[in-house]
């Protein structure tokens, strides 16, 4: 008699593995790029080349949306295949809104008007992927409570953390904590630039599941070097 289980008629066949879309990072910040590697997933990074101008009378929440959502665009036309996740964050003190100082004059006004205040982060994250037809945008905003600070803090804090390429000067993964009084967010990773939970949720709509498409980890051997700066 033949064994039951020899041969290959009754074996079930199975299905072949799909290949997970391109993931693409639209940004050149690098606090972005070392947010997303915490996914151990491979990914690219391209410079999504926006012009960040803000609309007149737009609101801070607002231009962060409408910019996550035209970087990631800006790079999903030139890879319709691909997964590819933009986002832009502003600083939102009473309406106004607050970017990067680039200058230490700058952020020591920037600093000076917030002190004493909340002030909200504004943190926008979008994933488009053109060819299954996705475009979405979220927003995970973030209220931090700043201390009364002195002049000579701010001069402090300015010379030895030197956050010139940070919202509202305010690096709070670094020095920049020590400014502040509290911080209100649903995910911490938000403030910093990148909120991850509400990536991840994206990526899944697109059809990307960070835990699978992460199984052979790290980053892309044909990411573009990072750049500095939480807005880009």
């Amino acid at each position: 008699m033949r064994d039951a289980h020899s041969g290959t008629g009754n074996v079930p066949q199975m299905a072949p593995a799909q290949t997970p879309p391109p993931l693409i990072l639209a940004s050149t910040s690098r606090y972005r790029r070392e947010l997303l590697e915490r996914l151990q997933m491979p990914f690219e990074v391209e410079a999504p080349g926006v012009d960040e101008t803000p609309l007149p009378g737009e609101a801070p929440a607002a231009l962060a949306q409408r910019l996550a959502l035209q970087k990631a665009q800006a790079v999903a036309q030139r890879h319709p295949g691909a997964v590819v996740i933009g986002s832009d964050q502003v600083a939102d003190l009473n309406g106004q809104a607050i970017g990067k100082p680039h200058t230490h004059e700058r952020a020591v006004q920037q600093l000076r008007a917030m002190s004493g205040h909340s002030v909200v982060f504004q943190t926008a994250v979008a994933v488009v992927r053109h060819h299954a037809g996705m475009a979405e945008v979220r927003l995970s905003p973030v209220v931090v409570r700043f201390r009364d600070l002195s002049d000579v803090e701010i001069e402090t804090y300015l010379r030895r953390e030197q956050p010139y390429d940070c919202a509202g000067s305010a690096k709070s993964e670094g020095l920049g904590i020590t400014l502040l009084r509290n911080v209100e967010s649903l995910d911490p990773t938000a403030l910093i630039g990148l909120p991850l939970t509400t990536v991840c949720e994206l990526m899944r709509l697109a059809g990307l599941d960070p835990l699978t498409a992460g199984a052979t980890g790290g980053v892309s051997a044909n990411t573009s070097p990072p750049m500095a700066g939480h807005g880009a």
